[in-house]
């Protein structure tokens, strides 16, 4: 191996970038064109050589570009399910079963689409991450790639692979294959996932997901570049390969800053000064749980450059089991920061943080709570939206032009959109749809970006990339206080509290709640699934709907039961059978579906919403709890969840 100086100097520290990156418009942070990477590649020559200060350095290695087909037949299930194909460690351990997948993928592409181009591989850091990279660059190199991009350690975020696949270098990725199982737990016991995001930076869509399984049950070999060694995930630098000394080079893995193109985007949307402002208050807090994910080192970044002390970063060192707990930002599995926010009784050392916060495995989910204070995802969502004058870069594109939820999510956001004059899209669950819409313009529809999205399972984002974005959403609340704090007196800091409260006076209050069932035996959770089904049947055999509801307990009127299908405005395409609806005539909600991000068994969800307006502060203030219980009850009764399972309590409520 031969290091080898380069001609141009990296980009600008962190600090600096930070400094001088706010108020340009997104993209604006890379050069670059369109133009084949092989074609702009130096021959490389001469001794070895340490890189200066400033500049990147170059690994050449003479290593033939031989590739070797190996035989090989199916993997039984290799079937992608919401986010990608997931399932636990040891069936990705299997010899030949990641193969098979990225073979299969790669041939579903179209064609020539990988000659000579530049593609992201990394993921969250989980066990087996940096294995599958090694693979994967080799078997990129077997067909014809000509750059690989790995953060190092092998780490990306999910959000950030998505920035980096539409930013660096001007955009020129084809793609990314990101190694993840998101919210999932890590470890050789364990979950593992992979799923590919195309050259707009977003989920693959269900054609070529479909393509790529039907592909992995018909594989008969898999092509890879044997002989290529491993690189040195570690070092930041250019690793070149070529047939021999002074020869053209015929691939190159460039290990880079994963948070580098990630924060220089965080910087040009956001106001960093004004956060600054906030967060050097005396009656302003924030804390940060990293849940041992990938979040860390972006948090660290982000968080330190705005002042944020160390000691408020929690768990922000990735680790492949996730410290051996559960990644997965929620009230259940983020206890220890609910704890300190005073949501489970009053914590060790004075008054809870103002503003917290955590973010999943992959960085991609968020949970916001103020001080003693929970924000449901819905809510989150509906909030941002609201104040969407408060957000740097939507006041600069003249604010937004859409708004979209999926099925599940509550109809917090439906109001923000009403009263707006705004779009509101319904769709099923899974970002690639948001992603069809923010791109509605390039596919000959209206343009829809700016664009606002979100999921109530703790994923919110917009259109600065094609991915939910977990840190996004937790500087999009620190820029609400730091817009509602402008001219505070100190000692009178409006809260997170107060800026919800604030907003169900305006819009009415979306009481929510979630109830989840894991690892449900498949067979019960389709029972379950199937009798709501015969329910509909019944009742629209009878006569009833929403002219002449069905009267049920508590005083519930049913005046639907359906299931939610979705026709893409954007593609035309339908997705189907996207759970089950339980419509009330007062606008309440039961809905229940499978989710399909689990590894094993099946998770049964049931969303139960009803709808407080504005003008009554005792209801609007009410216990949640308490204001739910009858339709819980409900639900619980008309599933049978309790019997087809034989689980007394959901694993999760949310």
């Amino acid at each position: 191996v031969t290091g080898m100086k380069r001609c141009c100097c990296r980009a600008a520290p962190l600090l600096a970038l930070l400094g001088i990156a706010r108020g340009r418009p997104v993209g604006s942070m890379r050069g670059g064109g369109g133009t084949s990477f092989l074609s702009n590649m130096c021959r490389l020559r001469g001794g070895q050589h340490g890189a200066a200060a400033g500049e990147t350095q170059i690994f050449e290695t003479v290593v033939s570009s031989e590739v070797t087909r190996v035989a090989t037949s199916p993997f039984e299930g290799q079937k992608p399910g919401t986010s990608g194909l997931r399932k636990k460690t040891s069936v990705f351990l299997q010899p030949g079963y990641l193969e098979n997948f990225i073979q299969s993928l790669f041939d579903s592409l179209p064609d020539g689409e990988l000659r000579g181009a530049t593609l992201v591989v990394s993921g969250d850091g989980r066990y087996g991450n940096a294995a599958a990279v090694q693979i994967i660059c080799k078997m990129a190199a077997a067909h014809g790639v000509a750059r690989v991009w790995v953060g190092r350690d092998g780490l990306l975020s999910t959000p950030a692979a998505s920035c980096v696949i539409r930013e660096r270098e001007g955009g020129v990725a084809c793609g990314g294959v990101i190694l993840s199982a998101s919210h999932n737990p890590g470890g050789p016991d364990a979950d593992f996932g992979i799923k590919y995001n195309v050259r707009n930076g977003g989920p693959a869509l269900e054609s070529l997901t479909e393509e790529v399984y039907e592909r992995s049950t018909q594989i008969r070999e898999y092509a890879i570049v044997a002989g290529l060694p491993d690189v040195d995930l570690s070092l930041e630098g250019r690793h070149v390969f070529v047939d021999e000394k002074g020869g053209a080079p015929h691939f190159e893995v460039e290990v880079i800053d994963p948070t580098e193109d990630y924060v220089a985007l965080m910087a040009s949307l956001f106001d960093f000064d004004a956060l600054r402002s906030l967060l050097r208050r005396p009656d302003m807090s924030l804390v940060f749980d990293g849940m041992h994910g990938v979040a860390g080192p972006y948090a660290r970044a982000i968080f330190g450059a705005l002042g944020v002390a160390d000691e408020a970063l929690l768990n922000c060192i990735p680790s492949e089991d996730f410290g051996g707990g559960h990644p997965d930002p929620n009230l259940t599995y983020a206890a220890a920061l609910a704890k300190l926010m005073g949501l489970t009784g009053q914590p060790a050392g004075g008054e809870p943080p103002v503003l917290g916060a955590a973010a999943d495995g992959d960085a991609d989910r968020n949970m916001i709570v103020g001080r003693r204070f929970f924000v449901t995802p819905s809510d989150s969502l509906a909030v941002i939206a609201a104040h969407a004058h408060a957000l740097p870069w939507l006041a600069r594109q003249g604010g937004l032009r859409a708004l979209a939820r999926s099925m599940p999510t509550s109809g917090a956001v439906d109001r923000v959109a009403e009263e707006l004059g705004l779009p509101l899209f319904e769709t099923p669950t899974g970002w690639k749809y948001f992603g069809n819409l923010m791109d509605s313009h390039l596919l000959g529809g209206a343009d829809l970006s700016p664009l606002l999205c979100g999921e109530e399972s703790f994923g919110t984002g917009s259109s600065h990339i094609r991915e939910k974005d977990g840190l996004w959403a937790v500087l999009c609340w620190a820029s609400i206080l730091a817009h509602h704090n402008v001219d505070t007196p100190e000692g009178q800091l409006v809260g997170v509290e107060e800026v919800v409260t604030q907003h169900w006076r305006r819009f009415g209050r979306n009481f929510y709640t979630r109830y989840d069932y894991e690892n449900v035996d498949a067979a019960a959770a389709e029972e379950i699934v199937e009798r709501l089904r015969a329910m509909g049947s019944s009742f629209r055999g009878a006569g009833y709907g929403p002219s002449e509801p069905q009267l049920l307990q508590d005083g519930f009127a049913l005046a639907t039961i359906d299931e939610f299908s979705y026709r893409d405005p954007v593609d035309s395409s339908t997705t189907s059978q996207q759970g089950v609806r339980l419509l009330f005539a007062d606008g309440s909600r039961i809905v229940l579906r499978l989710s399909g991000t689990g590894s094993v068994g099946a998770t049964v969800r049931i969303y139960i919403e009803r709808y407080q307006p504005p003008g009554d502060e005792y209801a609007l203030l009410a216990n949640a709890t308490d204001a739910l219980r009858p339709l819980v009850d409900l639900a619980l009764h008309l599933s049978q969840v309790r019997e087809l399972t034989g689980r007394e309590a959901p694993t999760v409520i949310t």
